[in-house]
């Protein structure tokens, strides 16, 4: 996106490997209190992890003369800003969804997913519901939401805008934020501070690998964990023998 922070896939790549508490620590020694999506998780937890950047879509209450024809969905395809979202989404980039935290209707449904899973797109996020979640839950696409239901989109939601800052989960999503998720959640990284993170948090989940060793054999956690300066010299020594995650 023109004028942004590059971003390489590097650093994309040492984010799919860093667990969310992991992330979540490093925002917040940088001051950062809460980026994490509470209450929104995957349908499938084996999807895998993913990270890229924000494309966002926002949706406002829906009214029955912008939004209802008598119940005919036909013209769903006209002033749809909803579909037009996903067909502007760009392959690697993440789908997030201001839903105002509202589950009563759908923010999208398989067909939408297999659009952007087509696509190549990395994720899709909303604060409010998915349907058709048993037909989602089964494929390999990273779909995240507080709910699942059967209540079509313009029962109570309107797509009115995208590529705008927009909320998730009480999180400020920014297009071009950097989402990094796995099977335990979601997280918001401000795009200008992704390497910094990223390389902190590769830096703390290859130690973390090695006092878990330590932790697991039952050592203590006084001088473990965080680990004093002999077990700094045990994890120097441990990194030599070419320890990766």
């Amino acid at each position: 996106m023109d004028g942004l922070v590059e971003v390489s896939e590097e650093t994309l790549s040492k984010l799919r490997k860093c667990g969310q508490g992991t992330l979540t620590t490093q925002l917040f020694r940088r001051g950062y209190r809460q980026q994490f999506l509470v209450g929104v998780t995957p349908l499938n937890r084996k999807a895998g992890s993913f990270a890229g950047e924000a494309f966002t879509l926002r949706f406002i209450p829906s009214r029955e003369d912008r939004d209802w024809d008598l119940g005919d969905l036909k013209k769903r395809g006209d002033d749809n800003v909803q579909w037009e979202a996903v067909e502007a989404i760009q392959a690697g980039q993440v789908l997030v969804i201001d839903s105002r935290n509202d589950p009563r209707a759908a923010s999208a449904g398989n067909m939408l997913m297999t659009r952007m899973m087509r696509k190549g797109v990395a994720a899709a996020i909303t604060d409010g519901a998915f349907r058709d979640g048993t037909e989602i839950s089964e494929m390999p696409f990273p779909a995240y939401c507080r709910a699942n239901t059967a209540s079509t989109r313009p029962a109570y939601h309107r797509a009115i805008a995208m590529q705008e800052p927009v909320g998730c989960a009480e999180v400020a999503v920014y297009p071009g934020d950097i989402i990094v998720g796995d099977a335990d959640g979601v997280t918001v990284i401000p795009r200008q501070i992704a390497k910094e993170v990223a390389d902190a948090s590769y830096e703390q989940e290859l130690r973390e690998k090695f006092l878990f060793t330590k932790i697991d054999a039952g050592a203590p956690l006084f001088g473990t964990y965080p680990a004093g300066p002999e077990t700094l010299a045990e994890y120097e020594a441990w990194l030599k023998e070419g320890n990766t995650l």
